[in-house]
């Protein structure tokens, strides 16, 4: 930059010198006029050095102060544009710290997380290779390492999707899709955990959208095994003029969905009276935005009234009375659903 500065100064200097000395046509030897511009030329070069230096001290002392990370402090004779250079490198360093920090913070929980079930995993098969179980015993005794390991794989997945859609857009290949044929997939995925959990799985609605479905059936399957881990009594997977929207009668959320949608956040949520991270609560929401992006639309959220199943949707709520009871409601929106 130095360079550059140099050169215009020295342009700006030397130019005009030049022009006047052609333009007034001295009586003087050739030799002599071409010594006389080589000597202005390297005076206007040397104003131009100094000059340049003299311009460029502050940005200087800047890159010196960033090479060695120590730019917070303004000096008398910063200029604005030097000035707003600080408080950017500030600003993103700032953000840098607490990205790190935070990442920091979900790998220590998530290293918990993982750890819980490798653990138990491990006692479990100990018992069952080096003691005498009684067959019923081993039964159930597997039954659990295999739910441990499905929890697991599932954990490694999603942070394998949450850091893959962070790093790179979502590639979906669109082709008219059967939403109704979508939620009923995962509806038969999450069967036998809502029958342990007494849970009633509810699919309703009609349409045909454009959609990659193996992709949009993960993101509703997130959704629904979110639901169904908070619901009471009913999960409602639902076709909708705008998308898909999958429904419980939970607690609903304790932050706002930008908030908690996010991979590596580590401050804790509370849910349901359970304390969770909001990275390892949020993987889910947050793969689903993506991939609701993906598709040209985004996930939404909200409490709605609760409605008879297969019923109209209810009317306004009284003023006075007790109130309805609420859903709570998370809407993937697509473009152009077809009935």
């Amino acid at each position: 930059m130095r360079g550059q500065f140099t050169l215009v100064i020295f342009l700006m200097a030397f130019v005009p010198n030049l022009v006047m000395t052609v333009m007034a046509r001295p009586a003087l030897p050739s030799g002599a006029i071409i010594a006389w511009m080589v000597l202005v030329g390297a005076a206007c070069v040397l104003v131009g050095f100094f000059l340049s230096g003299a311009l460029l001290t502050p940005v200087s002392r800047l890159r010196r102060e960033v090479m060695s990370g120590r730019f917070g402090e303004v000096h008398p004779d910063d200029p604005n544009e030097i000035l707003a250079l600080r408080a950017a490198f500030s600003a993103l360093l700032e953000r840098l710290r607490t990205e790190q920090a935070r990442r920091n913070a979900f790998m220590a929980t998530l290293v918990h997380d993982l750890k819980t079930p490798l653990i138990a995993t491990g006692h479990l098969t100990k018992i069952i290779t080096t003691l005498p179980v009684p067959d019923a015993e081993r039964r159930m005794m597997g039954e659990q390492i295999q739910a441990e390991t499905t929890r697991l794989l599932a954990l490694v997945q999603q942070m394998a999707d949450a850091h893959r859609f962070e790093q790179e857009d979502v590639q979906v290949r669109l082709a008219p899709t059967d939403l109704r044929a979508v939620l009923d997939e995962v509806a038969a995925g999450i069967t036998t955990q809502a029958q342990e959990r007494g849970v009633r799985v509810r699919v309703a609605g009609h349409g045909v959208a454009a959609a990659d479905a193996p992709i949009l059936e993960r993101a509703v399957t997130n959704l629904a095994v979110n639901a169904l881990r908070y619901a009471h009594t009913q999960v409602t997977l639902e076709v909708t003029a705008s998308g898909v929207s999958v429904s419980d009668d939970g607690p609903g959320l304790p932050a706002p969905l930008d908030e908690l949608a996010q991979p590596f956040n580590a401050q804790p949520t509370t849910i349901a009276g359970q304390q969770y991270t909001s990275g390892t609560a949020g993987l889910g929401l947050f793969i689903v935005r993506r991939i609701a992006q993906a598709h040209g639309g985004d996930l939404h959220y909200d409490r709605v009234p609760a409605r008879p199943p297969d019923g109209p949707d209810p009317p306004d709520p009284p003023l006075t009375g007790p109130a309805l009871p609420t859903l709570t409601r998370f809407a993937l929106s697509l473009p152009e659903v077809q009935p």
